[in-house]
Order: structure tokens, then C-alpha cells, then sequence
């Protein structure tokens, strides 16, 4: 019996270390992928599938993207969806163009404290974060869009 609850122990252990250490690799994989786009202001939105105003941010999203990225500007998105399949499906439908990263696990969203959906976060040239929004509808589009175009404005 002590030998079966020892065995039971060290595989909690195991577990407990592997989970915390793919938690840990999966936010390093973001933060290079944040960090490879150095000096340009970023444009961090958080999306999944069930979301129904991503679905109206993603054409300005890409509509942002092709005009700016020669500024010194660009969009990543992070999609929550536990299930891929559903991410894939939508992105048929509204496609992006722009680079996704897919934290299923939430690991992400949950260091940026996420207060709905979708969010989004708006990193000026130095890596700071200099605003955060909850929501997407015309009258924030051109809010987010002004914030966007004076810090790529800004030297």
C-alpha cells in the first residue's frame, strides 16, 4: 500500500511539473512571438470562435494590417478556443491577415486578466502596454484606430 500511494505521489509530482512547465513554455512562445515584433506598435486582440463581435473586428483588424504594416505596425491575435476545429472553421469564414497564436489552455489570456470578450490591447513602439478594451462595435473601432495611428505617428 505504501509503495502503491508513493507511486501515486511522484505521478501527482510528474504531472504537477509538466503541466507548469508547458504553462511556462507556452507563455515564452508568446512572449518571443510579442518580442520578434520589437519596435513596432502591436495591435493585441484576443478572439475565439463563439465570439460574435470578432467576427466584425477581423475585417478591420485586416484592414489595419494591410495598411500599416509598412508603419511600423501590426496585429496578433490570440484565440482561446479549447478545440481547434472551431478556431479553423472560423477563420474559413473570416479569414485572417495577421498572425495567430492558440492558447487552448488560457494561459495567455489569464496573465492579461481578461474581462471579456473579445479584448484587446494596444503596445506602443517601447513594448508597453498603453491601453486595454473590452468589446468591439463601430464607435470603438475608430477609437482604437485613432489610439493606433498616433502612436505610429509618435517617433
Amino acid at each position: 500500500m505504501k509503495i502503491i500511494f508513493r507511486l501515486i505521489s511522484l505521478s501527482l509530482i510528474c504531472l504537477t511539473t509538466l503541466t507548469a512547465q508547458a504553462s511556462d513554455d507556452k507563455l515564452s512562445e508568446f512572449e518571443n512571438l510579442v518580442s520578434s515584433h520589437q519596435g513596432k506598435v502591436i495591435y493585441l486582440d484576443f478572439w475565439a470562435s463563439w465570439c460574435v463581435p470578432c467576427r466584425k473586428s477581423f475585417p478591420w483588424m485586416n484592414e489595419m494590417q494591410a495598411k500599416h504594416s509598412n508603419n511600423n505596425f501590426t496585429v496578433l491575435s490570440v484565440n482561446l478556443d479549447t478545440n481547434r476545429e472551431l478556431a479553423a472553421k472560423f477563420l474559413q469564414q473570416t479569414p485572417a491577415q495577421f498572425p495567430i497564436f492558440y492558447d487552448p489552455k488560457g494561459k495567455v489570456a489569464k496573465a492579461f486578466k481578461l474581462k471579456g470578450m473579445p479584448s484587446s490591447f494596444i503596445i506602443n513602439k517601447q513594448g508597453k502596454i498603453v491601453s486595454r478594451h473590452v468589446g468591439f462595435t463601430e464607435q470603438k473601432q475608430l477609437q482604437y484606430q485613432q489610439e493606433i495611428l498616433a502612436l505610429i505617428a509618435a517617433q
